[in-house]
């Protein structure tokens, strides 16, 4: 064999193991890419697995409570109820989801259970304004006079004009108002005896 015929066989098997190093490459560069998951973006069209199971949480949380809404509104207090669960399992954290779990066990008459849940949508959010109002609604149910009071002026300190709860916490604060007035015992005064003058004694 004549030495361009080796040079050209070398030249060959160091052409095919380039090709064999860069096939390599790619091989582990797919498996890295396999492994941690593709990122979004216009070449790969695909989602992360972290972030596809967080869109389907999100799909799921943003349906069940749409639908517990639409039941609340119904008045179907009791899968309404089962909805708003399923949202606070999705996220513990959402206030409105606390609220409105309050109004559907208000709906149902368990009103220490909705006044928990009104109180863990204050805690959650302070600014939750819907809550004071029904905190003050299930407190009123459950004979908490003054407390009922205090939530419900707080709610309407608060809420804006507009406030679709507004005149209904205007009537429950008049009415507590007046209850409170007739439970307050009477003040009392001395009573100081009447003492006839000595005029008047000296008349036959």
């Amino acid at each position: 064999m004549g030495t361009d015929a080796l040079l050209d066989q070398k030249s060959f098997l160091a052409g095919e193991r380039w090709v064999v190093a860069l096939l390599g490459a790619v091989a582990a560069l797919v498996a890295l890419a396999l492994f941690f998951g593709w990122e979004k973006s216009p070449l790969s069209g695909k989602l992360q697995p972290e972030q596809h199971v967080e869109r389907k949480v999100k799909d799921e949380l943003d349906r069940r409570f749409r639908d517990g809404v639409a039941l609340l509104q119904a008045k179907h207090y009791d899968q309404a109820l089962t909805a708003f669960h399923r949202v606070q399992q999705l996220n513990p954290q959402m206030p409105e989801a606390h609220v409105n779990a309050g109004f559907a066990l208000l709906g149902m008459g368990q009103y220490k259970a909705a006044a928990d849940f009104f109180d863990s949508a204050t805690t959650l959010r302070p600014d939750q304004m819907n809550a004071y109002y029904g905190l003050g609604a299930a407190l009123q149910e459950m004979g908490d006079k003054y407390g009922a009071l205090q939530a419900m002026e707080t709610y309407l300190h608060r809420s804006p004009p507009n406030d679709p709860f507004r005149r209904k916490a205007e009537s429950a604060i008049w009415e507590l108002r007046e209850e409170l007035a007739k439970e307050r015992p009477p003040v009392q005064t001395e009573q100081v005896p009447h003492r006839r003058s000595k005029e008047a004694d000296s008349k036959p």
